[in-house]
Protein backbone atom coordinates (compact mmCIF):
# COMPACT_ATOMS: atom_id res chain seq x y z
CA UNK A 1 0.00 0.00 0.00
CA UNK A 2 1.28 3.47 -0.87
CA UNK A 3 2.69 5.49 2.05
CA UNK A 4 1.03 8.84 2.79
CA UNK A 5 3.20 11.96 3.10
CA UNK A 6 1.46 14.95 4.74
CA UNK A 7 2.74 18.52 4.28
CA UNK A 8 2.36 20.59 7.47
CA UNK A 9 3.49 24.11 8.36
CA UNK A 10 2.35 27.60 9.21
CA UNK A 11 0.68 29.71 6.47
CA UNK A 12 2.61 30.79 3.37
CA UNK A 13 5.70 28.61 3.79
CA UNK A 14 5.22 26.97 0.35
CA UNK A 15 3.28 23.77 1.12
CA UNK A 16 1.04 23.98 -1.96
CA UNK A 17 4.00 24.81 -4.22
CA UNK A 18 5.81 21.73 -2.90
CA UNK A 19 2.63 19.66 -3.35
CA UNK A 20 2.44 20.70 -7.02
CA UNK A 21 6.13 19.95 -7.47
CA UNK A 22 5.83 16.46 -5.92
CA UNK A 23 2.69 15.59 -7.92
CA UNK A 24 3.91 17.28 -11.12
CA UNK A 25 0.58 19.08 -11.32
CA UNK A 26 -1.08 22.41 -10.73
CA UNK A 27 -3.87 20.98 -8.62
CA UNK A 28 -3.17 23.16 -5.58
CA UNK A 29 -3.80 26.89 -5.91
CA UNK A 30 -0.63 28.86 -5.28
CA UNK A 31 -0.40 32.59 -4.48
CA UNK A 32 1.54 34.80 -2.10
CA UNK A 33 -1.45 34.99 0.25
CA UNK A 34 -1.44 33.29 3.67
CA UNK A 35 -4.32 30.89 4.31
CA UNK A 36 -5.20 30.25 0.66
CA UNK A 37 -5.39 26.48 1.21
CA UNK A 38 -8.18 25.49 3.61
CA UNK A 39 -9.24 21.95 2.71
CA UNK A 40 -6.96 18.96 2.53
CA UNK A 41 -5.80 18.10 -0.97
CA UNK A 42 -4.81 14.57 -2.02
CA UNK A 43 -2.58 13.65 -4.95
CA UNK A 44 -0.35 10.93 -6.43
CA UNK A 45 3.36 11.53 -5.93
CA UNK A 46 5.27 11.54 -9.22
CA UNK A 47 8.81 12.23 -8.04
CA UNK A 48 11.15 9.52 -6.83
CA UNK A 49 11.28 5.81 -7.57
CA UNK A 50 8.50 4.68 -5.22
CA UNK A 51 4.74 5.38 -5.41
CA UNK A 52 3.12 7.42 -2.62
CA UNK A 53 0.23 9.75 -1.78
CA UNK A 54 0.76 13.42 -0.90
CA UNK A 55 -1.62 15.46 1.27
CA UNK A 56 -1.53 19.26 1.21
CA UNK A 57 -2.97 21.03 4.27
CA UNK A 58 -3.91 24.55 5.21
CA UNK A 59 -1.71 26.79 7.35
CA UNK A 60 -1.43 25.20 10.81
CA UNK A 61 -2.19 27.58 13.67
CA UNK A 62 -2.79 25.20 16.60
CA UNK A 63 -3.31 27.90 19.24
CA UNK A 64 -6.41 29.41 17.57
CA UNK A 65 -9.61 28.19 19.29
CA UNK A 66 -12.39 29.45 16.99
CA UNK A 67 -13.27 30.48 13.46
CA UNK A 68 -11.98 29.22 10.13
CA UNK A 69 -8.38 28.98 11.35
CA UNK A 70 -9.53 26.61 14.10
CA UNK A 71 -11.32 24.43 11.51
CA UNK A 72 -8.22 24.42 9.33
CA UNK A 73 -6.10 23.37 12.32
CA UNK A 74 -8.53 20.55 13.09
CA UNK A 75 -8.27 19.30 9.50
CA UNK A 76 -4.48 19.43 9.69
CA UNK A 77 -4.49 17.38 12.91
CA UNK A 78 -6.67 14.78 11.19
CA UNK A 79 -4.31 14.70 8.21
CA UNK A 80 -1.42 14.08 10.61
CA UNK A 81 -3.35 11.10 12.03
CA UNK A 82 -3.51 9.67 8.48
CA UNK A 83 0.19 10.23 7.79
CA UNK A 84 2.95 7.67 7.50
CA UNK A 85 5.41 10.57 7.42
CA UNK A 86 4.96 14.29 8.15
CA UNK A 87 6.96 16.81 6.13
CA UNK A 88 7.19 19.85 8.42
CA UNK A 89 7.77 22.86 6.15
CA UNK A 90 9.45 26.02 7.45
CA UNK A 91 10.51 29.22 5.68
CA UNK A 92 14.29 29.62 5.26
CA UNK A 93 14.04 33.30 4.37
CA UNK A 94 11.87 34.24 7.35
CA UNK A 95 13.87 32.07 9.72
CA UNK A 96 12.74 30.24 12.86
CA UNK A 97 9.55 31.71 14.37
CA UNK A 98 7.72 31.09 17.68
CA UNK A 99 4.90 29.47 15.75
CA UNK A 100 7.35 26.98 14.20
CA UNK A 101 8.35 25.97 17.73
CA UNK A 102 4.71 25.47 18.74
CA UNK A 103 3.99 23.33 15.67
CA UNK A 104 7.14 21.26 16.28
CA UNK A 105 6.00 20.56 19.84
CA UNK A 106 2.54 19.54 18.60
CA UNK A 107 4.06 17.20 16.01
CA UNK A 108 6.34 15.54 18.56
CA UNK A 109 3.31 14.64 20.66
CA UNK A 110 1.68 12.75 17.75
CA UNK A 111 4.46 10.15 17.61
CA UNK A 112 4.57 10.35 13.80
CA UNK A 113 7.77 10.27 11.80
CA UNK A 114 8.79 13.85 11.00
CA UNK A 115 11.13 15.22 8.36
CA UNK A 116 12.03 18.91 8.73
CA UNK A 117 12.06 20.78 5.39
CA UNK A 118 13.50 24.29 5.06
CA UNK A 119 11.89 25.85 1.96
CA UNK A 120 12.74 28.97 -0.09
CA UNK A 121 16.50 28.42 0.14
CA UNK A 122 17.38 29.17 -3.49
CA UNK A 123 20.68 31.04 -3.78
CA UNK A 124 21.57 30.41 -0.13
CA UNK A 125 24.16 28.13 1.47
CA UNK A 126 22.35 25.11 2.93
CA UNK A 127 24.50 24.85 6.03
CA UNK A 128 23.88 28.50 6.88
CA UNK A 129 20.14 28.66 6.19
CA UNK A 130 19.37 25.46 8.12
CA UNK A 131 21.57 26.17 11.15
CA UNK A 132 19.00 27.82 13.42
CA UNK A 133 16.36 25.13 12.72
CA UNK A 134 18.40 22.49 14.56
CA UNK A 135 16.95 24.13 17.66
CA UNK A 136 13.64 22.36 16.93
CA UNK A 137 15.24 19.00 17.74
CA UNK A 138 13.74 17.23 14.70
CA UNK A 139 16.95 15.99 13.15
CA UNK A 140 18.93 17.37 10.24
CA UNK A 141 16.84 19.83 8.19
CA UNK A 142 16.59 19.34 4.43
CA UNK A 143 17.01 22.58 2.44
CA UNK A 144 14.88 22.84 -0.72
CA UNK A 145 13.32 25.33 -3.09
CA UNK A 146 9.83 24.21 -4.08
CA UNK A 147 9.54 27.00 -6.65
CA UNK A 148 12.77 26.12 -8.48
CA UNK A 149 12.78 22.39 -7.67
CA UNK A 150 16.16 22.52 -5.92
CA UNK A 151 16.79 19.33 -3.88
CA UNK A 152 13.11 18.30 -4.05
CA UNK A 153 13.92 14.97 -5.67
CA UNK A 154 16.51 14.30 -2.94
CA UNK A 155 13.88 15.21 -0.35
CA UNK A 156 11.42 12.67 -1.77
CA UNK A 157 14.07 9.93 -1.84
CA UNK A 158 14.95 10.68 1.78
CA UNK A 159 11.29 10.69 2.83
CA UNK A 160 10.65 7.29 1.20
CA UNK A 161 13.92 5.69 2.30
CA UNK A 162 12.37 3.58 5.08
CA UNK A 163 9.34 2.45 3.04
CA UNK A 164 9.71 -0.78 1.07
CA UNK A 165 9.44 -0.82 -2.70
CA UNK A 166 6.04 -2.39 -3.54
CA UNK A 167 5.84 -5.37 -5.81
CA UNK A 168 5.74 -4.35 -9.47
CA UNK A 169 3.12 -6.99 -10.19
CA UNK A 170 0.11 -6.00 -8.12
CA UNK A 171 -1.80 -9.01 -9.45
CA UNK A 172 0.11 -11.48 -7.30
CA UNK A 173 -3.08 -12.24 -5.40
CA UNK A 174 -4.75 -15.13 -7.15
CA UNK A 175 -8.23 -13.68 -6.82
CA UNK A 176 -9.60 -10.24 -7.65
CA UNK A 177 -10.01 -7.50 -5.06
CA UNK A 178 -13.08 -5.42 -5.84
CA UNK A 179 -13.47 -1.91 -4.35
CA UNK A 180 -17.01 -0.52 -4.25
CA UNK A 181 -16.70 3.29 -4.42
CA UNK A 182 -18.88 6.33 -5.02
CA UNK A 183 -20.44 9.34 -3.38
CA UNK A 184 -22.17 8.96 0.01
CA UNK A 185 -25.58 7.31 0.08
CA UNK A 186 -25.54 5.90 -3.46
CA UNK A 187 -26.06 2.35 -2.17
CA UNK A 188 -22.54 0.92 -1.91
CA UNK A 189 -23.12 -1.07 1.28
CA UNK A 190 -26.49 -2.31 -0.02
CA UNK A 191 -24.75 -3.54 -3.17
CA UNK A 192 -22.13 -5.34 -1.06
CA UNK A 193 -24.84 -7.06 0.97
CA UNK A 194 -26.67 -8.07 -2.21
CA UNK A 195 -23.53 -9.56 -3.75
CA UNK A 196 -22.82 -11.46 -0.52
CA UNK A 197 -26.42 -12.57 -0.03
CA UNK A 198 -26.43 -11.45 3.60
CA UNK A 199 -26.50 -8.32 5.80
CA UNK A 200 -22.76 -8.19 6.20
CA UNK A 201 -22.29 -4.40 6.45
CA UNK A 202 -24.51 -1.63 7.81
CA UNK A 203 -26.75 -0.13 5.13
CA UNK A 204 -28.71 2.92 6.28
CA UNK A 205 -30.39 5.84 4.51
CA UNK A 206 -27.95 8.38 5.89
CA UNK A 207 -24.76 9.64 4.23
CA UNK A 208 -21.53 8.65 5.97
CA UNK A 209 -22.71 5.39 7.58
CA UNK A 210 -19.54 3.59 6.45
CA UNK A 211 -16.51 5.11 8.17
CA UNK A 212 -13.69 2.84 7.09
CA UNK A 213 -12.84 0.45 4.26
CA UNK A 214 -14.10 -3.06 5.08
CA UNK A 215 -12.47 -6.10 3.41
CA UNK A 216 -14.78 -9.10 2.98
CA UNK A 217 -13.77 -12.44 1.47
CA UNK A 218 -16.44 -14.50 -0.29
CA UNK A 219 -16.80 -17.18 -2.95
CA UNK A 220 -19.10 -17.39 -5.97
CA UNK A 221 -19.28 -20.34 -8.38
CA UNK A 222 -16.13 -21.79 -6.83
CA UNK A 223 -14.07 -18.64 -7.35
CA UNK A 224 -12.77 -16.52 -4.43
CA UNK A 225 -13.19 -12.73 -4.32
CA UNK A 226 -12.46 -9.93 -1.87
CA UNK A 227 -14.99 -7.09 -1.66
CA UNK A 228 -13.91 -3.73 -0.26
CA UNK A 229 -16.76 -1.56 1.01
CA UNK A 230 -15.54 2.04 1.21
CA UNK A 231 -16.72 5.30 2.72
CA UNK A 232 -18.37 7.80 0.38
CA UNK A 233 -16.15 10.37 -1.29
CA UNK A 234 -17.67 13.82 -0.92
CA UNK A 235 -16.53 17.01 -2.59
CA UNK A 236 -13.81 18.44 -0.36
CA UNK A 237 -15.83 21.49 0.61
CA UNK A 238 -18.57 19.19 1.95
CA UNK A 239 -16.27 17.07 4.10
CA UNK A 240 -16.90 18.67 7.47
CA UNK A 241 -17.01 15.92 10.05
CA UNK A 242 -13.67 14.87 11.48
CA UNK A 243 -14.34 11.10 11.37
CA UNK A 244 -15.48 11.34 7.77
CA UNK A 245 -12.27 13.16 6.82
CA UNK A 246 -10.32 10.16 8.08
CA UNK A 247 -12.31 7.98 5.64
CA UNK A 248 -11.09 9.77 2.50
CA UNK A 249 -7.51 8.52 2.52
CA UNK A 250 -8.72 5.01 3.40
CA UNK A 251 -10.95 5.03 0.32
CA UNK A 252 -8.14 6.24 -1.92
CA UNK A 253 -5.85 3.53 -0.53
CA UNK A 254 -8.59 0.94 -1.12
CA UNK A 255 -8.73 1.96 -4.79
CA UNK A 256 -4.96 1.56 -4.99
CA UNK A 257 -5.18 -1.87 -3.34
CA UNK A 258 -7.98 -3.15 -5.62
CA UNK A 259 -7.71 -4.89 -8.97
CA UNK A 260 -11.19 -3.86 -10.12
CA UNK A 261 -13.26 -0.87 -8.98
CA UNK A 262 -17.05 -0.75 -9.16
CA UNK A 263 -18.10 2.89 -9.36
CA UNK A 264 -21.66 3.21 -8.05
CA UNK A 265 -23.75 6.11 -9.40
CA UNK A 266 -27.14 7.23 -8.10
CA UNK A 267 -29.70 7.24 -10.90
CA UNK A 268 -32.24 9.07 -8.73
CA UNK A 269 -30.03 12.20 -8.76
CA UNK A 270 -28.02 13.88 -11.50
CA UNK A 271 -24.55 12.71 -12.44
CA UNK A 272 -22.35 15.18 -10.57
CA UNK A 273 -18.89 16.60 -11.15
CA UNK A 274 -17.81 14.62 -8.10
CA UNK A 275 -18.71 11.39 -9.93
CA UNK A 276 -16.41 12.48 -12.75
CA UNK A 277 -13.63 13.33 -10.26
CA UNK A 278 -13.88 9.88 -8.66
CA UNK A 279 -13.82 8.19 -12.07
CA UNK A 280 -10.76 10.27 -12.98
CA UNK A 281 -8.95 9.19 -9.82
CA UNK A 282 -9.71 5.52 -10.59
CA UNK A 283 -8.28 5.88 -14.09
CA UNK A 284 -5.24 7.75 -12.79
CA UNK A 285 -4.63 4.82 -10.44
CA UNK A 286 -4.86 2.52 -13.49
CA UNK A 287 -7.58 0.31 -12.09
CA UNK A 288 -10.05 -1.77 -14.11
CA UNK A 289 -13.52 -0.28 -13.87
CA UNK A 290 -17.16 -1.37 -13.94
CA UNK A 291 -20.01 1.12 -13.54
CA UNK A 292 -23.15 0.30 -11.58
CA UNK A 293 -25.96 2.84 -12.02
CA UNK A 294 -28.05 2.14 -8.93
CA UNK A 295 -31.71 2.87 -8.03
CA UNK A 296 -32.69 2.29 -11.66
CA UNK A 297 -36.00 0.64 -10.75
CA UNK A 298 -37.56 3.88 -9.52
CA UNK A 299 -37.21 5.80 -12.81
CA UNK A 300 -39.57 6.20 -15.76
CA UNK A 301 -38.36 6.04 -19.36
CA UNK A 302 -37.80 9.79 -19.65
CA UNK A 303 -35.66 9.86 -16.49
CA UNK A 304 -33.65 6.88 -17.69
CA UNK A 305 -32.91 8.55 -21.03
CA UNK A 306 -31.89 11.72 -19.18
CA UNK A 307 -29.43 9.84 -16.96
CA UNK A 308 -27.90 8.04 -19.97
CA UNK A 309 -27.44 11.39 -21.71
CA UNK A 310 -25.77 12.85 -18.59
CA UNK A 311 -23.40 9.88 -18.39
CA UNK A 312 -22.43 10.32 -22.05
CA UNK A 313 -21.86 14.05 -21.47
CA UNK A 314 -20.01 13.98 -18.13
CA UNK A 315 -18.20 10.62 -18.35
CA UNK A 316 -17.28 10.35 -22.04
CA UNK A 317 -13.80 9.02 -21.21
CA UNK A 318 -15.36 5.81 -19.87
CA UNK A 319 -17.57 4.97 -22.83
CA UNK A 320 -14.91 3.25 -24.95
CA UNK A 321 -13.94 0.55 -22.46
CA UNK A 322 -16.03 0.37 -19.25
CA UNK A 323 -19.10 -1.84 -18.86
CA UNK A 324 -22.29 -0.16 -17.63
CA UNK A 325 -24.90 -1.98 -15.52
CA UNK A 326 -28.26 -0.48 -14.58
CA UNK A 327 -29.22 -2.07 -11.28
CA UNK A 328 -31.25 -1.92 -8.12
CA UNK A 329 -29.01 -3.03 -5.25
CA UNK A 330 -31.99 -3.06 -2.89
CA UNK A 331 -34.19 -5.31 -5.07
CA UNK A 332 -31.37 -7.27 -6.68
CA UNK A 333 -32.34 -6.48 -10.26
CA UNK A 334 -29.57 -6.16 -12.86
CA UNK A 335 -27.01 -7.70 -10.48
CA UNK A 336 -26.62 -10.95 -12.42
CA UNK A 337 -24.26 -9.54 -15.04
CA UNK A 338 -22.11 -7.57 -12.59
CA UNK A 339 -19.69 -10.33 -11.53
CA UNK A 340 -19.09 -11.57 -15.12
CA UNK A 341 -18.14 -8.00 -16.06
CA UNK A 342 -15.82 -7.84 -13.05
CA UNK A 343 -14.23 -11.14 -14.10
CA UNK A 344 -13.75 -9.85 -17.66
CA UNK A 345 -12.23 -6.58 -16.42
CA UNK A 346 -9.87 -8.47 -14.10
CA UNK A 347 -8.83 -10.82 -16.92
CA UNK A 348 -8.18 -7.86 -19.22
CA UNK A 349 -6.18 -6.00 -16.56
CA UNK A 350 -3.94 -9.03 -15.93
CA UNK A 351 -3.73 -10.27 -19.53
CA UNK A 352 -0.38 -11.44 -20.89
CA UNK A 353 0.19 -9.99 -24.38
CA UNK A 354 2.72 -11.73 -26.64
CA UNK A 355 5.43 -9.61 -28.24
CA UNK A 356 5.06 -11.08 -31.79
CA UNK A 357 1.32 -10.42 -31.84
CA UNK A 358 1.76 -6.92 -30.42
CA UNK A 359 4.32 -6.11 -33.11
CA UNK A 360 2.13 -7.52 -35.91
CA UNK A 361 -0.82 -5.43 -34.70
CA UNK A 362 1.42 -2.36 -34.50
CA UNK A 363 2.70 -2.84 -38.04
CA UNK A 364 -0.85 -3.32 -39.35
CA UNK A 365 -1.99 -0.16 -37.57
CA UNK A 366 0.92 1.86 -38.98
CA UNK A 367 0.28 0.53 -42.49
CA UNK A 368 -3.39 1.50 -42.23
CA UNK A 369 -2.69 4.92 -40.73
CA UNK A 370 0.95 6.13 -40.55
CA UNK A 371 1.81 8.63 -37.82
CA UNK A 372 1.74 12.25 -39.04
CA UNK A 373 5.01 13.92 -39.90
CA UNK A 374 6.80 16.05 -37.33
CA UNK A 375 8.69 18.62 -39.40
CA UNK A 376 10.77 16.93 -42.09
CA UNK A 377 10.73 13.49 -40.45
CA UNK A 378 8.06 10.93 -39.67
CA UNK A 379 8.14 8.90 -36.44
CA UNK A 380 9.13 5.28 -37.11
CA UNK A 381 7.44 2.62 -34.94
CA UNK A 382 9.45 -0.59 -35.10
CA UNK A 383 8.18 -3.11 -32.51
CA UNK A 384 6.12 -3.39 -29.31
CA UNK A 385 6.16 -5.48 -26.15
CA UNK A 386 4.27 -5.61 -22.85
CA UNK A 387 5.83 -3.54 -20.08
CA UNK A 388 3.43 -4.34 -17.23
CA UNK A 389 -0.08 -5.31 -16.20
CA UNK A 390 -2.91 -4.02 -14.01
CA UNK A 391 -3.22 -1.84 -16.07
CA UNK A 392 -1.69 -3.31 -19.24
CA UNK A 393 1.29 -1.28 -20.43
CA UNK A 394 2.49 -1.56 -24.03
CA UNK A 395 5.95 -0.20 -24.79
CA UNK A 396 6.63 0.82 -28.41
CA UNK A 397 10.20 1.25 -29.65
CA UNK A 398 11.32 3.25 -32.65
CA UNK A 399 12.82 6.54 -33.79
CA UNK A 400 11.58 10.13 -33.30
CA UNK A 401 8.75 8.89 -31.08
CA UNK A 402 8.83 12.07 -29.01
CA UNK A 403 6.82 13.63 -31.84
CA UNK A 404 3.95 11.10 -31.82
CA UNK A 405 0.74 13.07 -31.22
CA UNK A 406 -1.73 12.28 -28.44
CA UNK A 407 -4.39 11.64 -31.11
CA UNK A 408 -2.26 8.97 -32.75
CA UNK A 409 -1.47 7.47 -29.34
CA UNK A 410 -5.22 7.10 -28.68
CA UNK A 411 -5.58 5.48 -32.12
CA UNK A 412 -2.98 2.88 -31.14
CA UNK A 413 -4.57 2.32 -27.73
CA UNK A 414 -7.95 1.64 -29.35
CA UNK A 415 -6.34 -0.65 -31.92
CA UNK A 416 -4.64 -2.77 -29.25
CA UNK A 417 -7.78 -2.77 -27.09
CA UNK A 418 -9.90 -4.09 -29.96
CA UNK A 419 -7.35 -6.67 -31.09
CA UNK A 420 -6.92 -8.18 -27.61
CA UNK A 421 -10.52 -7.56 -26.48
CA UNK A 422 -9.36 -5.66 -23.40
CA UNK A 423 -12.71 -4.75 -21.92
CA UNK A 424 -13.04 -2.88 -18.65
CA UNK A 425 -9.43 -1.80 -18.08
CA UNK A 426 -7.42 1.30 -18.93
CA UNK A 427 -4.62 0.68 -21.40
CA UNK A 428 -1.39 2.65 -21.43
CA UNK A 429 1.02 3.07 -24.33
CA UNK A 430 4.59 4.25 -23.73
CA UNK A 431 7.09 5.26 -26.39
CA UNK A 432 10.84 4.69 -26.22
CA UNK A 433 13.06 6.26 -28.84
CA UNK A 434 16.18 4.37 -29.83
CA UNK A 435 19.52 6.09 -29.25
CA UNK A 436 21.34 7.30 -32.34
CA UNK A 437 24.77 5.54 -32.20
CA UNK A 438 26.35 8.39 -34.19
CA UNK A 439 24.95 11.21 -32.04
CA UNK A 440 27.73 13.47 -30.78
CA UNK A 441 30.39 11.81 -32.89
CA UNK A 442 32.32 13.67 -35.57
CA UNK A 443 32.61 11.90 -38.95
CA UNK A 444 35.81 10.04 -39.76
CA UNK A 445 38.22 12.01 -41.98
CA UNK A 446 38.16 11.17 -45.70
CA UNK A 447 41.11 9.48 -47.36
CA UNK A 448 42.96 11.39 -50.08
CA UNK A 449 41.20 9.43 -52.85
CA UNK A 450 37.77 9.97 -51.24
CA UNK A 451 38.44 13.69 -50.86
CA UNK A 452 39.39 14.00 -54.56
CA UNK A 453 36.26 12.09 -55.59
CA UNK A 454 34.04 14.29 -53.42
CA UNK A 455 35.67 17.39 -54.93
CA UNK A 456 35.02 16.17 -58.49
CA UNK A 457 31.39 15.41 -57.61
CA UNK A 458 30.85 18.87 -56.24
CA UNK A 459 32.51 20.48 -59.26
CA UNK A 460 31.31 18.40 -62.20
CA UNK A 461 28.24 16.58 -60.91
CA UNK A 462 27.45 13.06 -59.77
CA UNK A 463 26.65 11.41 -63.12
CA UNK A 464 30.04 11.60 -64.76
CA UNK A 465 32.20 10.84 -61.72
CA UNK A 466 29.87 8.71 -59.61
Amino acid sequence: MKPTLVLVGRPNVGKSTLFNRMTRSRDAIVADIPGLTRDRHYGHGRMGDKPYLVVDTGGFEPTVTEGILHEMARQTRQAIDEADLVLFIVDGRTGLTPQDKIIAEQLRKTGRKILLVVNKTEGMASSVVTAEFHELGLGDPCAVSAVHGDNVNELVELALLDFPQPEEDETKDKHPKIAIVGRPNVGKSTLVNTLLGEERVIAFDQPGTTRNSIYIDFERNGRPYTLIDTAGLRRRGKVLETIEKFSVVKTLQAVEDANVVVLVLDASSEISDQDAHIAGFILEAGRALVLAINKWDGLDNYQRDTIKSEIARKLPFLLNFAKFHYISALRGTGIKGLLPSIDAAYAAATAQLSTPKLTRILMAAVEKQPPPRAGVSRPKLRYAHQGGSNPPLIVIHGNALDHVSSTYQRYLENTFRTAFQLEGTPLRVEFKTGRNPYAGKSPAPLSEAEAKRAHRRRRFGRKKYG
